[in-house]
């Protein structure tokens, strides 16, 4: 199922060319008939014009058909969102990205790290500069995802603290305490550590503004923007969402599961759930320099690492990428042929995936109701073909 959407005429950009979507989509197609996807939504943006294309259903075996309106649970695709909120409100002069986390977050006030990251939890010394709002938003604080046997990576999930593919079933402030009687992994600002920053981000932003965050979002961010699919739940018809089972796909999360309601911890890290046209039209924005707020682009995509940061954060992003201070991967040099320089974007543990590439000036979105399970279980053919597909360098 296609549906045609144009945001911008081609008369006024100059006649840009303009892909032809139907390999991405058989693609699509051929994956959901073999049974990798019981159902998927393709958004691509090329010229200026997009077109949604659904297929499959909402859960194995059913008869209710996936259509381009349809809501996935984004994981951590939700965190450029939570970039852009944060930007926004350090364009309006409200957030100071320069100050001390313990400002807002006083569990943060004196934290410990460990001399190593393998180290007991007992073994620690004292932070060596306070953790900064600038640390939770580059994932530079020194505490998030650990994919080890090591007793911090053992306490974090004991506690209920450590990163997932479902949001954290604690309450804020208890999550934020809890996490905060575990030392740090590494020193803030020497190391980069996945998810924790974003979920810590977003406690902040709660507790400086007085807000909540899903009130956040809709004012600083989906509605200006005009994302009216994307929120922290939804009250639409929700996929079941599968992770690979050795039996075959197995429920994670069903319909009336945790997104099926407000959340109990609203999650800037992966607790979005939005449409592949919304998650568009967000990509789409950063590609175009028009984002609420008085936000620039520029800041959105500005790398928000050093030359340390950036070498910790490759066993997670892989060679060649850097980390935005959007909550943005960006392309510095090609490693997979799928790429090119100055390639943007981001994708979700539950099967999201969406990015922008500049030079043929394609926006494309992937959205699935299956967990990739590591990181050779991706999409690569999609953007393969979505890059084959896009043609020669577009003039912009």
């Amino acid at each position: 199922m296609s549906t045609p959407k144009t945001a911008m005429s081609d008369a006024r950009r100059g006649g840009l060319h303009r892909m032809d979507p139907t390999a991405l989509f058989t693609l699509v197609d051929r994956h959901v008939a073999e049974g990798r996807y019981p159902g998927a939504v393709v958004a691509v943006r090329q010229a200026r014009t997009t077109t949604v294309h659904a297929a499959g259903t909402l859960a194995v075996g059913g008869d209710d058909p996936v259509t381009p309106q349809t809501p996935f649970r984004l994981a951590s695709l939700s965190k450029p969102f939570g970039g852009l909120l944060a930007l926004a409100l350090a364009a309006d002069g409200v957030l100071d990205l320069h100050a001390g986390a313990a400002r807002w977050l006083p569990e943060l006030a004196a934290p410990r790290v460990l001399r190593h990251p393998d180290a007991e939890l007992t073994d620690t010394v004292p932070a060596q500069r306070p953790i900064t709002v600038r640390d939770l938003l580059h994932m530079t604080c020194g505490t998030g995802l650990r994919m080890d046997t090591s007793p911090l990576a053992h306490a974090m999930w004991e506690r209920g603290v450590s990163p997932g593919p479902l949001p954290p079933a604690l309450d804020p402030d208890t999550w934020v305490q809890r996490l905060s009687s575990l030392p740090l992994s590494d020193q803030p600002g020497e190391g980069w550590r996945y998810h924790t920053g974003s979920d810590l981000l977003g406690v902040l932003l709660a507790r400086m503004t007085g807000r909540s965050l899903p009130e956040l979002l809709v004012e600083r961010v989906t509605g200006p923007l005009g994302l009216t699919g994307t929120g922290f739940w939804s009250p639409d018809p929700l996929p079941v969402q599968y992770t690979p089972g050795p039996d075959g796909l197995e429920v994670l999360d069903p319909p009336d599961g945790v997104w099926s309601r407000p959340p109990v911890f609203p999650s800037l890290g992966g607790g979005l759930v939005s449409t592949a046209a919304d998650v568009c039209a967000f990509l789409g924005a950063v590609a175009d320099d028009a984002l609420p707020g008085g936000v620039r682009a520029a800041d959105v995509l500005r790398d928000g690492l050093t030359d340390g940061q950036r070498a910790a954060a490759q066993a997670f992003l892989g060679p060649g990428r850097t980390w935005a201070t959007g909550n943005l991967e960006v392309t510095l040099e090609v490693t997979d042929p799928w790429t090119t320089p100055g390639r943007f974007g981001w994708v979700g543990g539950t099967g999201t995936s969406g990015y922008v590439d500049p030079t043929p000036d394609l926006v494309a979105v992937l959205l699935t109701q299956r967990v990739m399970t590591g990181p050779h279980d991706g999409p690569e053919e999609f953007w393969q073909t979505a890059r084959d597909a896009a043609g020669p360098p577009t003039r912009r």
